[in-house]
């Protein structure tokens, strides 16, 4: 069944007021986590010479933030929850956007590049075409999203405070396809295992 409209501001609601809640813990728990594959399936894909303005989209506090603009990129993060978006900008020193995901106003054609990581499984199935056809939009020709999602057979729902979807290969490639999009790459993480112990799935695109 379709999620009324007051349901979806539940799911917003909810998960961010987890985030918000958990906000230095999710900073300590996450803070020394190497992503550095994901930055760099992001970088080895952007056209053009450096620095490029990048957004982290559900920068969470600041960690990627930091790592871009030490490697030398205009790099802007959007976050939900405002104590989270808080210690981003302290922790990275860079500009950060507070929208809820259900409710984005993105500049257009704005950014070379969009790194999703670890945020896209919280937006509800039914919402997901818009928010991608946003990033899309966000992006200049030719540029280049990343994402990163905890994979799964199309399950979602509530775990815990925290609204999720966790979707396949072939399901996440039609969405995001469909929203604009050509596939340059995916993979499943932590690299060196076998599938069955890389619960991520990331992709790289580049706007149609």
């Amino acid at each position: 069944m379709p999620l009324s409209s007051e349901d979806l501001q539940q799911v917003a609601a909810r998960t961010l007021a987890h985030y918000e809640q958990h906000a230095q813990g999710y900073w300590e728990g996450t803070r020394d986590h190497d992503v550095s594959q994901n930055i760099a399936a992001l970088l080895k894909h952007m056209a053009g010479p450096p620095p490029f303005d990048l957004l982290d989209f559900g920068c969470g506090p600041g960690r990627d933030l930091h790592t871009f603009k030490a490697l030398g990129h205009r790099t802007v993060g959007l976050e939900g929850a405002s104590s989270v978006a808080a210690l981003a900008r302290a922790h990275s020193g860079c500009e950060v956007l507070e929208q809820n995901f259900l409710q984005l106003e993105l500049p257009v054609e704005r950014f070379d590049g969009v790194f999703a990581n670890a945020v896209l499984f919280h937006v509800p199935r039914q919402v997901l075409p818009q928010v991608l056809r946003q990033l899309q939009a966000c992006l200049r020709p030719g540029g280049v999203l990343f994402s990163s999602n905890p994979r799964g057979n199309g399950q979602e729902g509530w775990s815990g405070e925290r609204y999720g979807v966790f979707h396949d290969w072939p399901s996440w490639r039609t969405l995001v396809t469909a929203a604009g999009f050509e596939e340059l790459e995916h993979f499943y993480r932590p690299s060196g295992l076998p599938v069955e112990q890389q619960p991520w799935l990331a992709s790289v695109w580049r706007k149609r």
